[in-house]
């Protein structure tokens, strides 16, 4: 088993948010893009206007180069995160490929005919764990929407399983390199929206990425109030911009200190938010959520639990 060597011991790292970008990905990207739709050499212009590598056909051989980086960097395993609704399969043969290391996740718009169904399927035939949702994005409502609360139903019929909701501002970098406009709804965000969803599927995870991404009071309400409401810590947290306290007074170590008081370590998960190469895995947001920690005294137990042993448990994983 691969080990991260920190200030708090050999840890075992099991990501819980990384995303897989495939072939397919970028495909449905660029169909939406006036600039490089119909182009013959649109992938090789999107790498261009990126600056990113594109990834194989085969999304077995790009799972193969995620487990070559988490071997790099002594990273046990990740859920992927298949980032454009219809995309499941590929991170599904990500998943076949490396069982051990990789659990599949994946972008969800229920809004679209037969919700249910395809959610089922990504559940039950394709082997997939987490239910990603995007309501600002896809332009609904969390507390009203009724495929919502047909895959919050699944989910929580399905050990080890999860429903991601993604609150607060959203920027999706790869849009904006594409030149693609991102006509998002951020009255859609707030995640006390899912409050009474929470409550009334109480066997159903949910997971809130990016402390609430600008919303960290209102996800720490919504955590406290909900039991079954975790909280991921990924990405380099730039909203903290956004907080009235000024950054000396509303830093890293602060939110992990407020997040440990509030929702406790048992319900925080370990996020790198790493995405494409070469950039690979981003060993700085590790480097820096070790600090935070360590800088506010957390015990060796608790950083256990937020960079492996919560995700473990919460999909069933030993």
């Amino acid at each position: 088993m691969l080990k991260k060597t920190t200030s708090f011991g050999d840890l075992e790292v099991f990501d819980a948010h990384t995303h897989f970008f495939s072939r397919k990905f970028f495909e449905t990207l660029i169909s939406q893009s006036p600039q490089l739709s119909g182009e013959s050499n649109a992938i090789e212009r999107a790498g261009e206007m990126t600056g990113w590598t594109m990834p194989p056909r085969d999304p077995a051989e790009l799972a193969a180069i995620w487990t070559a980086e988490f071997d790099r960097h002594g990273v046990t395993g990740a859920l992927m995160i298949a980032s454009a609704p219809g995309d499941e399969e590929s991170v599904a043969v990500a998943v076949a490929a490396f069982p051990d290391r990789i659990a599949g996740a994946f972008m969800f718009d229920p809004t679209k005919p037969e919700a249910e169904a395809r959610a089922r399927r990504a559940f039950d035939d394709l082997g997939l764990r987490v239910v990603c949702l995007f309501p600002a994005m896809h332009h609904y409502s969390v507390a009203e929407n009724e495929g919502v609360r047909a895959v919050a139903a699944l989910a929580g019929e399905r050990p080890g399983t999860a429903v991601f909701v993604h609150c607060g501002a959203l920027s999706v970098g790869v849009r904006r390199k594409l030149g693609l406009p991102s006509h998002f709804d951020m009255r859609r965000s707030n995640p006390l929206d899912i409050c009474k969803l929470a409550a009334e599927f109480h066997k159903t995870k949910f997971i809130i990425p990016h402390f609430g991404a600008g919303m960290f009071r209102e996800t720490m309400m919504l955590a406290d109030l909900c039991p079954n409401v975790y909280v991921d810590t990924s990405s380099s947290n730039k909203w903290m911009k956004y907080e009235a306290a000024p950054p000396a007074q509303f830093d890293l170590p602060v939110i992990f200190k407020r997040a440990l008081d509030v929702v406790g370590s048992e319900r925080l998960l370990f996020g790198a938010d790493s995405s494409f190469f070469p950039r690979g895995w981003v060993a700085s947001v590790f480097d820096a959520q070790i600090n935070a920690l360590s800088e506010i005294g957390a015990s060796e137990e608790q950083a256990r639990a937020i960079f492996g042993g919560n995700m473990r448990r919460l999909l069933n994983k030993r």
